[in-house]
This record gives C-alpha cells, structure tokens and sequence, in this order.
C-alpha cells in the first residue's frame, strides 16, 4: 500500500467522510474527545492535543480517519472560524474545476 503522505487528498469535513472511504483524505475539525489515539497505530502520541487539529490520513470503513500525521492550531490570538473553513470545503467541493488540488477523483 502507497504511503497516504505521498499521494493527492481531498479536504473533506465531516459529513463527506462516508463518500470517502478508503481513500486519503484532509480533515479540519475541533477534537473534543480523545481514547487512544495513535498516529498510524504505529507509536502514541507524546503529547496532549486538544482544540483545533488538522488530519492526513485514510478514511476507514466505521467513517473514521486513520491518522498519518496531524497539525495543531493555535489559536492563542486569533480563533480559527471552523464555520467558514467548512463552507470553502463545501465550495470546492461543488465547484471542483476551479480547485484541481481540493478534490481528487480515485477510480
């Protein structure tokens, strides 16, 4: 299986990850609850997240995202609008001509 780091992703929000299955994905969104959670399975993470996180990973078949890697936003003077993230997400999604890289069609 491709590294998902090495090939194209589409930004989704939370309602399009069923139509996403098995494939790579971009997810921006506020973690509220964390158990176990591991980058990969692979190692635990060494330290706390909390707020909001943006996800690389591959959706799986329960509609989650198996996490590559992850950023997390700092929001210490300037709180990032997930209102209005999740609306440019919906636009590229409905107007994918005009952002090639936003959304990437899998055969």
């Amino acid at each position: 299986m491709v590294d998902v780091m090495e090939l194209p992703k589409s930004r989704i929000n939370a309602s399009m990850l069923a139509q996403f299955i098995d494939q790579p994905v971009c997810f921006v969104g506020k973690l509220e609850k964390v158990c176990g959670l591991s980058v990969l399975g692979s190692r635990s993470l060494d330290e706390e997240i909390s707020g909001i996180v943006e996800v690389v990973g591959r959706v799986t078949a329960k509609a989650t995202i198996m996490c590559a890697s992850y950023v997390q936003f700092r929001e210490d003077n300037h709180p990032f609008d997930l209102g209005l993230y999740n609306e440019a997400v919906k636009i590229i999604h409905e107007f994918p001509q005009f952002f090639p890289l936003g959304v990437v069609q899998y055969d």
